[in-house]
């Protein structure tokens, strides 16, 4: 048993990783056994696509609807966007709604796609509650679901139809919390000294996130019970991530990308403590540098992510939506500090966000062979579980 564990480590690059529509042996040798194969083959490389689909895929999503939300924010009139004032007043309003849309489709196509996923590999979707990276990722669609509910064109914070959305979005995101939070301090192999790894913040995220709608609608209580969840565990966790305990150095290298969501969590903070307390202050300022720090401390050490760049991988899409963030943060912070650097700052962050988002997209366009690979850590993860039981 210890021999298959280590053969299956999803550290280890060099697993052999059976594909799914390799064709059996034709032993009779006749015109219906060829049917027969050619059928079966057919079939399982349908299914295959949804084996090496997983919940790692609504980076996407969270790139695009962080997208939108950062447009729709540069684009309000009580926004002072004078760096940017040339650029965003000259684009029609219909492209802001269009890029939503786009956001809108993507997510529901990879809603879609999991839940069909759910139901004929269902042993995949345990495989990967089970896994110590794609276990977080199941708050990433409820994330999507509440920038979007943010940044829609259609809805006001004061609608009643837009607080439904939100009870909708935010009760997932508590339940996930019941269940991983629980797992942390509870279970010996899902210690979070165990189990911690950059991804673990997505769990923050989504909080701090619900927080900041909540606090839009005018649901202050709600807004600091979700911000008081997540503040508290991202303490705790950024600690533990500082530490490196034995156990929590398990990311293999073509997850590198996911580094930036340190930025991200300390930019949503910032995001959702400025919307509860209803200015941007020195907790918010300072949740702020600690992300520019973050992104400094990042960028500076482009070696960390050299051996995830040599390919194009979903896991790329892990840049974007940290990014965006940090400009959304960059936006409020330059609405309170009036003055030069403060927009510069902001300008910077907006434009690299979406030359990045637009390179990810293009790259997406080009390498469609390297959307669903073979040796995607989580399709390893998912084998091994499935011969272990």
């Amino acid at each position: 048993m210890a021999q298959n564990q280590r053969r299956f480590n999803v550290t280890n690059h060099q697993i052999p990783i059976p594909t799914l529509h390799q064709s059996t042996t034709n032993t009779t040798g006749t015109d219906t056994g060829t049917s027969t194969r050619a059928s079966k083959t057919a079939s399982s490389s349908d299914l295959s696509i949804l084996t090496r689909f997983h919940a790692g895929y609504f980076r996407i999503s969270l790139a695009l609807c962080s997208q939108a939300l950062l447009w729709k924010t540069l684009a309000e009139p009580t926004t002072d966007a004078r760096a940017l004032s040339s650029i965003v007043r000259t684009i029609p309003s219909f492209a802001f709604i269009l890029l939503w849309s786009i956001a809108l489709l993507t997510l529901l196509l990879l809603c879609l796609l999991y839940l069909v996923r759910c139901f004929l590999r269902f042993r995949s979707v345990r495989a990967e509650l089970a896994h110590h990276v794609g276990m977080n990722y199941l708050f990433a669609p409820w994330i999507s679901f509440l920038m979007l509910l943010q940044a829609t064109p259609f809805l006001q914070p004061d609608n009643r139809l837009y607080r439904i959305l939100w009870c909708a979005f935010s009760v997932p995101i508590v339940v996930l919390d019941v269940k991983i939070y629980g797992q942390w301090f509870t279970q010996g192999k899902r210690f979070l000294s165990m189990v911690a790894n950059p991804t673990s913040q997505i769990t923050v995220i989504g909080n701090l996130v619900g927080a900041h709608v909540a606090a839009q609608m005018g649901w202050k209580e709600s807004a600091v019970c979700m911000f008081s969840l997540g503040i508290t565990h991202y303490l705790v966790l950024f600690v533990t991530l500082y530490q490196r305990f034995l156990g929590s150095d398990s990311l293999p290298a073509m997850l590198r990308p996911v580094f930036f969501l340190f930025i991200a969590a300390p930019s949503t903070a910032s995001l959702a403590w400025d919307s509860i307390s209803s200015s941007f202050d020195t907790g918010c300022k300072m949740l702020f540098f600690l992300s520019l720090f973050l992104f400094a401390s990042l960028v500076s050490r482009p070696a960390l992510f050299k051996r995830s760049m040599r390919r194009f991988s979903v896991a790329w899409w892990a840049y974007s939506f940290p990014l965006t963030i940090l400009a959304l943060a960059a936006t409020e912070y330059a609405q309170d500090v009036k003055g030069v650097i403060p927009n510069v700052l902001m300008l910077v962050l907006s434009v690299l966000s979406v030359v990045v988002t637009l390179a990810l997209m293009v790259f997406t366009a080009l390498k469609t062979n390297d959307i669903l690979p073979h040796d995607d850590p989580f399709v390893c993860y998912n084998i091994a579980r499935g011969t272990s039981t």
